[in-house]
């Protein structure tokens, strides 16, 4: 599909749910919800419940996660009656064969491309659109954005439905609602990935300072794309 049924201006100017609407339309069952198990992924579950959309839902589980993340997908599976898609990724004792131990501290480009991307490509083959969590509040790689953009490497639309929310938007959302979390944010993790590449953040640190932190690395790699605007 090379073109949409609203401009740019219209879909920027939709909130998350009729965007989430909006697109069911346009792509159907070629629609997928990618979910890793951070606040974001709690409201994204729930407005597509909420909605009935019956969209797919893929889990991208490096095998890496915290205790906490696994339970809280538990938690959301039973209250939301889930069914996930989950690509194959190798096992963390193959990569420490084909690739060395701990490839997370020597080469984290490499192990996310492994862990992530590659298992991500895969898995949206047979679709035409993803929603992802992205806000452009979380960092500076992420500011601009859009709620809809083509994504070359994965050849699907991208739906990033709360891109304008702020951090305070999605808590309010998560209390209003009753919506299971993952605890790991009541402690201070305000960006949740893998367990050997995620710390606590201070108060006064952007959202996503804890992860890849004391290098420059921002974003595992899923995101990194040439897009390109609804035109």
């Amino acid at each position: 599909m090379s073109s949409l049924s609203l401009t740019e201006h219209e879909i920027e100017a939709l909130p998350a749910e009729e965007l989430l609407r909006w697109s069911f339309g346009e792509f159907g069952e070629r629609l997928c919800l990618s979910c890793s198990w951070q606040k974001q992924s709690s409201v994204l579950v729930h407005m597509v419940s909420e909605l009935d959309l019956g969209i797919d839902i893929v889990e991208l589980d490096t095998h890496l996660f915290f205790r906490e993340s696994y339970e809280t997908r538990e938690r959301l599976v039973e209250r939301y009656g889930l069914s996930l898609i989950r690509p194959d990724v190798i096992t963390i004792a193959e990569q420490h064969r084909r690739e060395g131990p701990n490839l997370w501290e020597r080469d984290p480009d490499r192990c996310c491309h492994i862990r992530k991307v590659e298992p991500l490509i895969e898995a949206l083959d047979p679709y035409e659109a993803w929603i992802s969590g992205i806000r452009r509040e979380q960092s500076p790689s992420r500011a601009n954005a859009r709620k809809v953009e083509r994504s070359e490497r994965y050849g699907v639309w991208k739906i990033q439905p709360l891109a304008d929310w702020s951090e305070d938007d999605v808590w309010r959302y998560i209390v209003a609602n009753d919506i299971p979390f993952n605890p790991l944010h009541d402690v201070g993790y305000r960006s949740i990935g893998c367990i050997p590449c995620t710390r606590p953040t201070r108060p006064d640190e952007e959202e996503r300072a804890g992860r890849w932190a004391g290098s420059d690395k921002l974003e595992c790699g899923i995101h990194l794309d040439t897009t390109q605007g609804v035109r």
